[in-house]
């Protein structure tokens, strides 16, 4: 039941009621359900195929351990959720998404956990490894927690959204792209059905929720023309068992005695999960649901480290999508629902089961859509000038991401780029070093760079510089453009950043000296809602 707000003066948050579930929540439940579904699906797949991982070890400890986070922190998001809407009395209020950050799936598996088994030959010590990595980022994060709101404020939000769409539009998005088109003839009907579903006002008969349509039709698709085999259903059937989470201190302590090698990862990865939040809350304030940032970053902190001491290497983090499942009709109770369904698979061991049964072309485009809404949303919750920001803010992620595809074939054809060469790689039309240096740290990178250009064009030249030197502070000590952190970790581009810093000052002691006398080429920039025009400085 929806309850409305009673006349002012007469209603207080106490005497609110906030309804429990809508029809909209279980609309957006199969969407987020199915998402963090696909991302768990990888990340198994990863730990047994990639890592080599025992699958009892997989199913039976670090699933169970996932399950866990993921209960605790939907409840929590679904409790910050029903007290944001008792406060301000009202029914819309959106839930943040909670689950396994997907970028740091591929990063704790192939820069942290896939080198130290290649090395011993042992995929404990590698599990260990990425469960110190873990406890590492989740310290990193809670630390966040109490310069995360300070650094919020002071950040354009052009910059914030443009690097969540950098990262949506990059590591979100293409991979769920390429995957649909390996098998289009599933995964464009299904992608049809969420595009017309989520985007438009059409509904199906019968009030069907979208997400459970789209997965039904893409499933059937798949089975009727042979995608999937029954021997392979009945094989991982026989595999199903019961699994207890449970305490792995052991493997934590283990690993953290070798935790020096992983500060060079952990640190700006840290960094990346708190600032990646922080765009995430800056984009549900954006869609209309204002969150307390320091309760987020202490949230996620928290169940990386519990996660970590549970048997999971994969820090789970606030989602990016918050807008796209409030579109979807989710309110308070949708992330909870997914949280708790995922937990029992991963109890009951059925991952494996689940991957013989459901199509992967059927599930990925939820992921697309994802990231057609986040980087929507980028230009159009920020002023049209600042779009040009936006853009710049979205470039380091994109860079990472072509850095990242470069590596990985070579790496399949059993090289490297060092050993290729870089004039080699330039005769093949490839801009390596260039993509690699811009992509190290990229969603910090983004920041930087997209508050630069914001700056510049709202004609705060003195802000411009400022952001010029932060960023060339960050490259001195390896947060940004850097291969691990360290003193003089990229002198290059911290000069540059340098020199970018004396021109802005330049350009501003010019523009008090002798400002232009032919006025302003365009149209005074606005702080976006109220419309006033910053005062350079």
């Amino acid at each position: 039941m929806t309850t409305t707000a009673a006349r002012p003066g007469t209603a207080t948050p106490e005497r609110f009621s906030v309804p429990w579930w809508t029809r909209g929540d279980l609309n957006a439940f199969f969407g987020l359900a199915f998402n963090i579904l696909v991302n768990v699906l990888t990340l198994t797949s990863l730990l047994i195929f990639v890592v080599r991982l025992p699958a009892d070890r997989v199913l039976g400890t670090v699933l169970p351990a996932l399950g866990i986070a993921l209960i605790a922190g939907n409840a929590y998001y679904t409790f910050l959720a029903r007290r944001l809407a008792r406060k301000e009395q009202r029914t819309d209020v959106t839930a943040l998404p909670y689950g396994p950050s997907v970028p740091h799936m591929f990063i704790v598996v192939f820069v942290i956990m896939l080198p130290i088994f290649l090395a011993t030959g042992d995929p404990v010590r590698a599990w260990e490894a990425g469960l110190a990595w873990a406890f590492i980022i989740g310290v990193i994060v809670l630390i966040g927690a109490f310069v995360g709101p300070f650094i919020r404020r002071i950040t354009p939000r052009a910059a914030l959204l443009g690097t969540l769409a950098g990262i949506s539009l990059s590591f979100i998005s293409m991979r769920p792209a390429g995957q649909i088109w390996e098998a289009a003839w599933i995964g464009l009907p299904v992608l049809g059905i969420i595009l017309v579903g989520f985007f438009t006002d059409l509904k199906l008969p019968g009030g069907v929720p979208i997400g459970l349509a789209a997965l039904l039709v893409g499933t059937a698709v798949g089975w009727i023309g042979g995608y999937l085999s029954v021997p392979d259903v009945a094989s991982a059937a026989a595999d199903v068992a019961i699994a207890v989470p449970s305490l792995n201190l052991s493997l934590l302590a283990a690993g953290l005695g070798e935790m020096a090698p992983l500060l060079a990862t952990a640190v700006p990865l840290g960094v990346y999960n708190f600032l990646e939040a922080m765009s995430n809350v800056e984009s549900a304030s954006a869609a209309g649901d204002s969150y307390n940032l320091r309760s987020v970053l202490l949230a996620d902190g928290t169940g990386a480290i519990i996660g970590s001491a549970l048997g999971s290497p994969f820090p789970p983090a606030v989602y990016i999508g918050h807008p796209g499942w409030k579109e979807a009709g989710g309110r308070a109770s949708y992330s909870l629902a997914s949280g708790a369904f995922i937990a029992v698979l991963c109890f009951a061991g059925l991952f494996g089961l689940l991957s013989t049964v459901l199509p992967l072309p059927a599930i990925v485009p939820i992921l697309l859509y994802i990231g057609l809404l986040i980087g929507a949303q980028a230009f159009q919750s920020t002023p049209r000038l600042h779009a040009a920001a936006v853009v710049a803010a979205i470039i380091p992620n994109l860079a990472a991401w072509g850095a990242g595809l470069i590596d990985n074939a070579l790496a399949a054809a059993g090289t490297t780029a060092a050993e290729v060469g870089e004039a080699a790689l330039g005769d093949a039309g490839l801009v390596y070093h260039g993509l690699h240096v811009l992509g190290q740290g990229a969603t910090l990178a983004g920041i930087v760079l997209g508050a630069i250009v914001t700056f510049v064009l709202e004609k705060q030249l003195r802000r411009a510089a400022l952001a010029a030197l932060v960023g060339a502070a960050l490259s001195w000590i390896g947060l940004l453009h850097a291969d691990q952190v360290g003193w003089a970790a990229a002198p290059g581009v911290a000069l540059g950043y340098l020199l970018l810093a004396a021109t802005m000052a330049g350009f501003s002691l010019l523009h008090r000296v002798a400002p232009d006398a032919s006025g302003p080429t365009q149209p005074p920039a606005t702080d976006a809602v109220d419309g006033s025009v910053p005062a350079e400085g």
